[in-house]
């Protein structure tokens, strides 16, 4: 009689590691080929296989509750990274409305959304940045470790989730707005500076000049802020993935 166990290991084992390199922005995303995607899964699942231990009884019903579960684990681990890019993004969304390319929208590469291009710009260095401190290595150790912290198997669901997902929204909020502020206030204090021109000058066509202006101050100020992403990145990845590591924990 064929022993299926390695079989079974193996599958239960792709679910979650496909899950992880099919949502994380670093590995997947709808640039990367859907044959590198599940090379990549099959290949990282074949080494960890051997490593991770299986319910002892597993029923039909049992087994779809498992799956679920390290579907959902999967999804945790792939936050670590759309934390960080996703922050990026915003600000760069913020920085581009008030500088207003949100006219000029192109479709983000890595999720097909139409986002405009300074938004598009911070979320590909992001994922440089993230790629240059090997970010992705310290996702494939989470992976690991999540095999040992929660094995596969039936779990249940903490009371600590709802928090720790609102923690992750506020993440990806604060950051993202703390890194578009000093191009926001900039144009802010402009467009004020402008305003009491016109009342002094109730002449100056505001229309004309204005744009103009805040266009060239703004890019002025967009290429010093540009210059911390790297800087903010670093720093966010840790925090990410803490955050990530939470939100697995919370799934016992």
């Amino acid at each position: 009689m064929i022993d299926l166990t390695p079989l079974v290991r193996f599958g239960l084992v792709l679910v979650r590691t496909g899950v992880l390199i099919g949502f994380a922005p670093v590995f997947g995303g709808l640039s990367t080929p859907p044959m590198v995607k599940i090379g990549l899964s099959v290949v990282l699942a074949a080494v960890l296989a051997p490593f991770v231990a299986l319910p002892a009884t597993l029923t039909t019903a049992g087994l779809g509750v498992v799956l679920a579960r390290e579907v959902a684990i999967g999804v945790a681990l792939s936050l670590s990274v759309s934390l960080v890019v996703e922050a990026a993004q915003l600000a760069g969304y913020l920085t581009g409305f008030q500088l207003g390319f949100s006219y000029a929208s192109v479709a983000d590469p890595q999720t097909g959304v139409q986002n405009n291009i300074i938004a598009n710009l911070y979320g590909m260095m992001a994922l440089l940045v993230f790629l240059g401190i090997n970010g992705h290595h310290d996702v494939i150790r989470a992976l690991a470790w999540s095999y040992r912290a929660l094995p596969v198997g039936v779990g249940h669901v903490h009371a600590s989730l709802s928090g720790t997902i609102t923690q992750m929204l506020g993440f990806v909020l604060a950051d993202g707005v703390q890194l578009a502020a000093p191009v926001i206030i900039v144009l802010l204090v402009l467009q004020l500076a402008i305003g009491l021109m016109t009342r002094v000058a109730p002449s100056l066509n505001v229309l004309v000049v204005s744009f103009p202006l805040q266009l060239l101050v703004g890019l002025i100020t967009l290429v010093m802020v540009i210059q911390l992403l790297p800087v903010a990145v670093s720093g966010w990845v840790r925090e990410a993935l803490e955050l990530a590591g939470r939100l697995v924990q919370a799934l016992r």
